[in-house]
């Protein structure tokens, strides 16, 4: 979420999304290695067929969409959830039913092959569905991973991934293989309530960078 602003910045915001979920393809792969033990397959049965046929869609009409709007929206929801749950004092706002993860696989997939990574707007559904530190890592990756290869599937496809493209996506890629060796050594290390508040913290940070960032190109 935070490589969005930044790299858009740096490559160009039409370009930006297919470098990140190359990206993160990579990333996940490293991290599946790590947590595959934690996931919950049973969730990930619901997400992923229905998120498939979102980010086959999405990339059919990726280069026709002002995908602005919709980083602004997302940046709101975000930055909400630290009000969701009072300032991590709850675990849960809602009891979100596995079968929700039908239509929410689809909307974020369809959303995050338009404008990027989205990994923190589903955050606050695995905790609702019960699911805390290395289950929520773990089950959200896999999800992300089987999301992630079709995405890039279907941006190769339609020919929006250059050979430049590639190149950046697996320098990120591979950065973020590092962070997520280091990563895990501090998640153990941590309890729930300081997974939980450290999780609302980059939540509420994503989402204030990218209401600025679209507040600024909408309106500017």
């Amino acid at each position: 979420m935070l490589l969005i602003p930044v790299t858009s910045s740096m490559i160009g915001t039409a370009i930006a999304p297919p470098v990140i979920n190359l990206a993160t393809l990579i990333s996940n792969a490293s991290r599946l290695y790590l947590f595959w033990s934690a996931i919950d397959w049973s969730l990930t049965k619901y997400y992923v067929p229905s998120a498939i046929i979102g980010a086959w869609l999405a990339a059919l009409v990726f280069s026709r969409l002002d995908a602005n709007w919709i980083q602004l929206l997302v940046g709101v929801f975000l930055v909400s959830t630290i009000f969701q749950y009072k300032f991590g004092k709850v675990s849960k706002t809602f009891d979100m039913p596995k079968v929700g993860f039908i239509p929410l696989g689809f909307i974020v997939a369809f959303m995050s092959t338009l404008v990027g990574g989205l990994g923190p707007i589903l955050n606050p559904f695995y905790m609702n569905a019960g699911l805390e530190k290395e289950n929520l890592i773990a089950t959200k990756t896999a999800n992300s991973f089987f999301v992630g290869i079709v995405q890039i599937g279907s941006y190769s496809f339609f020919g929006v991934i250059t050979t430049k493209l590639w190149v950046y996506g697996l320098v990120l890629g591979l950065g973020a293989v590092i962070g997520n060796i280091i990563g895990k050594r501090f998640l153990a290390g941590m309890s729930i309530s300081q997974f939980r508040i450290m999780l609302l913290i980059l939540m509420v940070i994503s989402g204030i960078v990218m209401i600025i960032r679209n507040v600024n190109v909408l309106f500017s």
